[in-house]
């Protein structure tokens, strides 16, 4: 197999960009549709109970993900820097680090979460019709905790290295198998909900190994035998790892905060908010992807203080950005209705959520362009500063701007405050860039 690593501290930018994140793009579709796929196999085999045990055992899978994701983003900032100095001996030294704390944090959430899951979904308020159900499918997942750990590691040091196509073929695989295990395993072995969680456990396994497989047997990725990790190392990895997983957290409670606003206006317009919130976490992927294309390109750069040609990147990316959210926002405001009538039919519902769209699209460059400058921002190692940017973007402006217009404009002032809390978080996320000190972010000791 022909290496895809990249090299982003040299020649054109533009080119390497579309052709780096676009790999990136489809594979967060392929993420998504992941989780589709299961809801559709589970709803329609085990019922309407099965899948409300599903949905609620994942609420709590996702809060463990988000620390995933979190110390995720730090190895994709540390391995990018060290990638870009050409430093091979600190990459395996901060691979091996990173492995032995994930393999470590997998094993505490595994025991942990399996033996406290019936609490855990008590804690919140799981009906006692589906709890027993719930907590199956919430115990295998926990157990094949480190699968998903590895899983998602390694496709993070693939793009730290450049290479963005290999960890599409896996999540490809690994979504693929989902489509064929779950129902071999709910209907032919009759496993029920126990099944699909095991097909999902079974399907990122086999994808983590043939990870395992490229990375070491092929020499994509410069592992070591796991040793102990120095406390150095292990400090800069919570040090950055955690502020990363604390933004998480933020984004997903600003959107329940949202969420609280929607519900004073009654029932149908929470089923149009739910409904535009799910094309909204399709609609982003774009953004999404840029962001994490530009944290590993400009991580490469700063790793070796290239100033100029970040801050190159940073252009470059903010202009496809626009261009490429501008295209997105345009097919949103026409197909806007369709879309909303995939998931429901109830007219006052589909109405909310149709000119809830149509106005956020407007918007969605100027949240791209916040994915974009805090990806390069992050990439110098600045998480703290990136979790404050966070913070003011969902609880000092989105919270509030959405209750605000709300309670002059009725429904569709939620729409208004949401774009326009876009526009100004990506004000603050311009300036930070600017005048900030995240440049002065220095993460290897000399």
């Amino acid at each position: 197999m022909k290496s895809t690593k990249n090299d982003f501290t040299s020649g054109p930018i533009l080119k390497p960009l579309i052709i780096f994140s676009a790999p990136i793009m489809l594979a967060n579709l392929l993420q998504t549709s992941f989780q589709i796929v299961d809801s559709l196999w589970v709803g329609n085999i085990l019922g309407a109970e099965a899948l409300g045990a599903v949905a609620i055992a994942t609420t709590i899978l996702v809060t463990i993900l988000s620390f995933i994701l979190g110390l995720n983003n730090a190895a994709l900032t540390i391995l990018s820097q060290q990638h870009g100095r050409k430093d091979e001996e600190g990459l395996k030294r901060y691979l091996n680090a990173f492995i032995v704390i994930m393999t470590s944090m997998s094993a505490v959430f595994a025991v942990i979460g399996y033996i406290f899951a019936e609490s855990l979904l008590g804690i919140i308020g799981t009906p006692d019709a589906i709890l027993d159900m719930a907590a199956s499918y919430l115990q295998i997942s926990l157990l094949g905790m480190f699968f998903l750990f590895g899983y998602n590691f390694i496709n993070t040091v693939f793009r730290a290295l450049g290479d963005s196509k290999t960890p599409l073929r896996i999540v490809f695989i690994a979504v693929i198998l989902n489509a064929i295990l779950a129902p071999v395993f709910m209907i032919v072995l009759n496993l029920g909900i126990q099944g699909a969680a095991m097909a999902t456990v079974g399907s990122q396994a086999i994808a983590f190994l043939y990870s395992v497989y490229l990375a070491v047997k092929r020499k994509l990725v410069p592992f070591k035998m796991p040793t102990i990790p120095a406390r150095y190392e292990v400090g800069l990895i919570l040090k950055l790892g955690i502020p990363a997983g604390l933004q998480m957290g933020v984004i997903h409670a600003g959107i329940a905060a949202i969420l609280s606003v929607v519900t004073q206006f009654g029932a149908d317009s929470v089923a149009g908010f739910s409904a535009a919130q799910r094309l909204d976490s399709l609609i982003m992927l774009p953004a999404m992807a840029l962001g994490t294309a530009v944290n590993a390109m400009a991580g490469q750069n700063i790793g070796i203080q290239q100033w100029p040609r970040v801050k190159q990147i940073a252009r470059y990316a903010a202009l496809y950005n626009f261009g490429l959210m501008m295209s997105v926002a345009a097919v949103v405001i026409i197909f806007a209705e369709a879309g909303i009538r995939m998931f429901i039919q109830d007219e006052a519902a589909v109405e909310f959520g149709t000119n809830y769209l149509r106005i956020v699209a407007l918007c969605y460059p100027f949240l791209g362009l916040n994915f974009v400058l805090n990806g390069i921002v992050r990439a110098s190692g600045a998480m703290y500063q990136v979790l404050i940017l966070n913070i003011i973007s969902f609880w000092i402006l989105r919270y509030p701007l959405s209750g605000l217009f709300a309670s002059y404009f009725g429904e569709i002032g939620v729409g208004m405050g949401m774009g326009i809390s876009f526009i100004i978080s990506s004000v603050f996320a311009s300036l930070y860039y600017k005048f900030g000190k995240w440049r002065e972010k220095e993460l290897f000791k000399k």
